[in-house]
């Protein structure tokens, strides 16, 4: 009776969500088969996968049914579990799910039998205790804890032992470079199930800058080893990915995979990797690699110094490559081009040298940020675009006005009365892609700026704007699993699968209802130029998730939460 077992242990893991029927219908053909059903109405809620546990009064054999796949059953073949197919998961409130059994049987006459369904569409994930109430309006902490859990969500490779998200296993785990090296790890990149180095290494930047500039707020909240942990997943994956003195990975796995609805755990096959070199350059993502690596060198030489070392010596190694082997990475791996085009590197070459000169404080690496500063006002910090981050680095380490004027220029554009058109609720809005996730990058070099001495009650005042029009100040929140109405359908395929063992098909995507696990902390793409919003899984402009917005987001968050301990946040 173990199997048995098991499945009231994982009915209750499910939250209890089950429904229980006897065999009915029994049609018994003589010589030893027999036909049954076994029906289910569903009531209360939509069932999104399910499992059936079929106990019969006696052994029976050659089962088959034509609803479900028969995954696992006792030895006394009295006990047999069924996952639904791909097709026949989805079953509405109000339907009634009708599974047919035919078998073989041994006794005197067809056996009886007891049944079980389980609904899949449940992961037993309680909602995460909020983080200490810090009495602003929104509670940054909470949004800080959810942010986070959402990078967890993102995590490829082998999970760890303190897995926070019970709907994610190991995944991706046979990732590997042309010659064998290791490449399991890192973060997936949005809805998808590719692993893209270049948005992947912004992310991780911001989010460490974050970390750099705001740790108070980390502290405040409890999350602080969190915090660590987070960045140092993406940071010990891209170690991985620089395989030789001029070598670097940027990518695994491509666009074919956008022809498949499924969760990542699915991927049980080698991918492809792709990489930069001296005869295929990549100066932009090579340049961004070693920026975040200069900056987990601050965030970690006192808490792990071997670490942090390590971090340091493949950043100035990274970055000798970035610079003398000039390129656009996305012209050397055109599987990039698609989805994540660069379109100069000048900026990560500035930006490498300021963070590598925040880290080490050798003058050459100043001198290569000033060479290569793109001048005047920046269109907007973003994964391919580093210049309004690198103002604010080279204004702090060097106080010049040249880079004060471009700060202010930056903002003059951004604020109101600006080039860039604002929605009637008060967003700026720059792009419809992930119109959120640049308004929330520039709330934080906004307060950044701030911190600098540079018109602090303004830009701090807009940046908080522009944070709490994201976490409700719109009328709705547009992170899920935070405040009043978040999204629920955002487009995310391990989210919108059933939990393991159902399966998880292109059925899943186009369902109108909540996918079957939050995703906490994940900040949607956003609304228009009106406000307009569609919280639907089939909207990927304006609905998906991605590493790259929550970045810039969870750091701006990070600073209001700083500025409200240090008695600093205006009501």
């Amino acid at each position: 009776m173990i199997i048995r077992t098991l499945c009231f242990l994982f009915a209750a893991v499910t939250g209890g969500h089950a429904l229980h029927t006897v065999m009915s219908n029994v049609n018994d053909w003589g010589n030893g088969r027999f036909e049954g059903h076994v029906t289910f109405p569903i009531h209360g809620e939509d069932v999104g996968g399910w499992e059936c546990i079929i106990t019969f009064s006696e052994p029976v054999t050659g089962l088959s049914e034509w609803m479900g796949d028969i995954i696992k059953h006792s030895s006394d073949n009295r006990i047999y579990v069924l996952v639904n197919k791909p097709h026949t998961g989805i079953q509405k409130d109000g339907q009634t799910l009708d599974i047919t059994i035919q078998a073989s049987y041994t006794g005197s006459k067809a056996p009886t039998a007891t049944a079980e369904l389980v609904n899949l569409s449940h992961d037993g994930m309680s909602p995460p205790t909020p983080a200490v109430d810090d009495g602003t309006k929104y509670n940054y902490d909470e949004v800080l804890m959810k942010s986070i859990l959402f990078y967890e969500a993102q995590r490829s490779g082998k999970l760890p032992d303190s897995n926070r998200i019970p709907w994610r296993g190991d995944s991706s785990l046979l990732d590997a470079g042309n010659n064998g090296e290791d490449l399991t790890g890192g973060w997936y990149d949005a809805g998808d199930n590719i692993k893209f180095g270049f948005p992947m290494a912004a992310s991780t930047t911001m989010l460490t800058w974050g970390l750099l500039r705001y740790k108070d707020a980390y502290q405040h909240s409890g999350e602080l080893e969190n915090m660590y942990a987070c960045v140092r997943w993406p940071l010990e994956w891209m170690l991985k990915c620089h395989t030789g003195t001029n070598e670097l990975y940027v990518q695994v796995g491509n666009g074919k995979s956008h022809s498949v609805w499924d969760r990542p755990e699915s991927i049980t096959t080698k991918q492809p990797a792709y990489k930069v070199d001296d005869t295929k350059p990549g100066s932009d993502v090579a340049g961004e690699y070693a920026a975040a690596m200069a900056a987990g060198y601050l965030a970690f030489k006192e808490k792990d110094p071997t670490f942090a070392a390590k971090l340091l010596e493949h950043a100035k190694q990274i970055n000798d490559f970035a610079v003398t082997y000039k390129g656009k990475y996305s012209d050397s791996v055109p599987e990039a081009s698609e989805f994540y085009r660069s379109v100069d590197y000048n900026d990560e070459l500035c930006w490498a040298g300021a963070w590598l000169y925040k880290a080490t404080n050798e003058s050459k690496y100043l001198t290569q940020a000033e060479t290569y500063y793109v001048p005047g006002a920046s269109w907007g910090q973003s994964w391919d675009d580093k210049t309004a981050g690198s103002q604010v680095l080279l204004y702090e380490e060097t106080g010049k006005d040249k880079y004060k004027q471009d700060i202010e220029a930056t903002f003059q554009d951004w604020m109101p009365g600006g080039s860039v058109p604002y929605s009637p609720k008060g967003l700026a809005f720059r792009s419809q892609w992930g119109s959120l996730r640049y308004a929330s990058n520039m709330a934080f070099m906004a307060l950044l700026a701030a911190d600098d001495g540079l018109h602090t009650t303004a830009y701090r005042n807009w940046a908080k704007s522009q944070i709490n029009y994201a976490l409700g100040d719109s009328g709705r929140s547009f992170v899920c699993g935070f405040g009043v109405n978040p999204p629920v359908q955002p487009h995310h395929r391990g989210a919108s699968c059933p939990t393991m063992p159902a399966p998880c098909s292109w059925a899943d995507q186009t369902k109108h209802a909540p996918n079957p696990h939050v995703l906490y902390g994940a900040l949607v793409g956003g609304p228009d130029a009106h406000d307009s919003y569609r919280d639907s899984r089939l909207d990927f402009q304006s609905n998906e998730v991605a590493c790259d917005y929550n970045a810039g987001f969870q750091s701006a968050v990070a600073g209001m939460e700083s500025l409200f301990l240090r008695g600093m946040l205006t009501s």
